[in-house]
């Protein structure tokens, strides 16, 4: 049973005292000063709003709002190679853990020019709490190298990469890489191939590798598929009925965004636009999903570019009316200055931190629901896990297997959401920051301190 509210709250602040303090002390210059340096809105300083909102609903005292705000650990490397043309190259990569109270830390890897530690850190946070949401046995990490993948060469990409297979700071126990922004299974394969050529066979140091390498089967279209299962659970609260007839826009049609279009598509829903870093495609009577797919991925052409479309600016995707609008991209992309522009009756984030605090505040002032991203994009994580329970039976699952067991967490974690949303009467945001809050203090208060 869990407890919550004034009286664990007070129970809490008498055990955490002197890890707060201790905690405090040592924060010191080094953290602060980053924080400082920092520009207002920044994206963890958006993370930690939204949890900010949850904690003050179940009354945590001052100083265990700190302790579960802090990572456990932050770390910054630079990474040299030696590139093709004779050249030394020097790359910033971070890698932050955020919290291990309910099993080893989780969390991807990406590749992006614009990557930072705020970034790293603001992701490391929503891990922990989304695989709390999705119950299951990980805590929260992420990496981040600063570097286009798209200006290396596949040998200069493969040096960098095994340069990560950091030990004691990763491991099969402790921390747990997968794929994310411009990383995929080629890179947990090496990643897997260097750490093993140490500690000896690891297939589950990581997930998110190729199914003929220890991956698991659905792991590829699983952060999707959890989508379409949060759309239809959510559709289903709200009594507007099922998937089929429903209108959706879909902003980003990559791996995430591709895949929920496509079943979507299969339930009967009508996508009527989606967009990708260099163009939008709208048709008000649906898009044809497999073909629009075909015309991108195995044809290699713009997605502005499908004749069976109405080509419009990227810019005004937020814009299409629909009944649910799917932000599947980056994070920041609805704020105070466009929330007011959305033409939907719910937002439902498959992205990560695609909403700011300010554009949230705007979607409730006109009633859109937002069903956060802790929750939509949980299926990857879930399906992680289960890759990760498979490599250490030495046993493989068939797909239908995967799948149903996705359906059943994402079904369950969307139950426990709901409910707290109707008992509490707090937006399904708040709600869900309050079940992982609950979830991951529960865990560390009955492990202890010492």
């Amino acid at each position: 049973m869990l407890v919550s509210g004034k009286a664990f709250s007070s129970a809490l602040g008498h055990l955490l005292a002197p890890a707060a303090v201790a905690l405090g002390q040592g924060l010191g210059s080094a953290q602060s000063g980053l924080l400082q340096r920092r520009f207002k809105g920044s994206h963890s300083e958006n993370t930690n709003k939204f949890i900010t909102d949850a904690l003050q609903h179940l009354e945590y005292p001052e100083r265990l709002q700190k302790l579960l705000l802090t990572p456990e650990r932050e770390v910054s490397v630079e990474l040299a190679i030696l590139k093709d043309n004779g050249e030394v190259e020097v790359f910033s990569a971070y890698r932050v853990q955020h919290d291990n109270s309910r099993g080893p830390y989780k969390g991807g890897l990406r590749y992006h020019p614009q990557v930072d530690i705020d970034d790293v850190r603001s992701l490391a946070s929503l891990m922990t709490w989304k695989t709390a949401v999705m119950d299951i046995p990980f805590g929260g990490a992420k990496g981040g190298v600063t570097v286009d993948p798209k200006k290396l060469s596949e040998r200069e990409l493969e040096i960098l990469t095994r340069k990560l297979a950091l030990r004691p700071i990763l491991g099969t126990y402790e921390d747990v890489p997968a794929p994310d922004m411009n990383t995929g299974a080629r890179e947990m394969a090496w990643i897997f191939d260097e750490y093993t050529k140490f500690a000896g066979f690891s297939p589950g140091i990581v997930t998110g590798k190729p199914v003929w390498l220890h991956g698991s089967l659905g792991r590829e279209a699983a952060t999707g598929r959890g989508t379409v299962f949060a759309i239809r659970e959510l559709l289903k609260a709200l009594k507007w009925g099922e998937i089929a007839g429903k209108t959706f826009v879909i902003q980003g049609f990559g791996n995430v965004g591709s895949w929920a279009a496509q079943i979507l598509h299969e339930q009967g829903g009508r996508v009527v636009a989606v967009s990708d870093v260099n163009g939008a495609i709208a048709d008000p009577e649906g898009l044809d999903v497999p073909e629009l797919r075909r015309h991108v991925d195995e044809y290699g052409h713009s997605l502005a570019s499908f004749p069976d479309g109405e080509s419009i600016p990227k810019e005004d995707i937020l814009k299409v009316p629909c009944d649910v609008l799917i932000p599947a991209a980056i994070g920041g992309v609805i704020d105070e200055d466009n929330a007011g522009d959305l033409q939907c009756k719910a937002v439902v984030e498959a992205a990560n931190g695609p909403t700011t605090p300010a554009g949230d505040e705007v979607l409730r002032q006109r009633g859109i629901i937002a069903l956060p991203d802790i929750y939509t994009n949980g299926g990857g994580v879930t399906v992680s896990f289960f890759e990760w329970v498979q490599n250490l039976q030495n046993f493989k699952w068939s797909e239908d297997e995967v799948n149903e067991k996705l359906d059943t967490v994402m079904t369950d974690a969307f139950k426990a959401i709901w409910d707290i949303h109707e008992q509490d009467g707090l937006p399904l945001r708040t709600a869900a920051f309050v079940k992982a809050l609950q979830r991951v203090t529960r865990a560390r208060i009955h492990r202890g301190f010492d």
